[in-house]
């Protein structure tokens, strides 16, 4: 698992622009840069659309407040999917990023990814928040247990 201190893997992740797909080379998104990256299991997802997205949407202009240049929300989905969550969720107009890791090539690289068949669950990313200074993690905050407690944005706000 990816611990405080250590500089997060180069990833291809995806997310949709005005032409379509495209690819977003995490390293250089994050170069020079101060970024949250928040994981979840999936879109649409009951906690994840009722309690952690909404967490970093209403933290949003605090975060900016402390100088943080971007929150991206990342899970284990299509581009598409993320897209779509992200204008019916309003978190996309709050100012968050939204993009998939389809392969869960970056969740795995990280330690963070679980697989849950009775709920259709094959290779996910476990509930997370983190803090990255130029791809740096300054601060970690793998969830626990169910919920966000650990992982919401209230929680993360506070650390920075």
């Amino acid at each position: 698992m990816i611990e405080v201190g250590q500089r997060l893997p180069n990833a291809t992740l995806t997310m949709m622009g005005p032409d379509g797909v495209q690819p977003v080379d995490l390293a250089s998104r994050l170069k020079g840069r101060r970024v949250i990256i928040f994981g979840l299991p999936g879109a649409f997802t009951p906690t994840c659309s009722s309690a952690h997205l909404p967490s970093f949407m209403r933290t949003k202009p605090q975060f900016d407040a402390k100088g943080v240049d971007e929150i991206i929300c990342l899970s284990v989905n299509d581009p598409h999917v993320m897209r779509a969550w992200g204008e019916t969720s309003g978190g996309a107009a709050a100012g968050i990023t939204f993009l998939a890791d389809q392969a869960a090539e970056f969740t795995k690289a990280i330690g963070m990814e679980f697989t849950a068949p009775p709920a259709g669950f094959f290779d996910r990313s476990k509930r997370y928040s983190m803090f990255v200074e130029d791809g740096v993690v300054t601060i970690f905050n793998p969830e626990i247990e169910k919920g966000c407690a650990i992982s919401g944005g209230e929680n993360l706000l506070d650390q920075i």
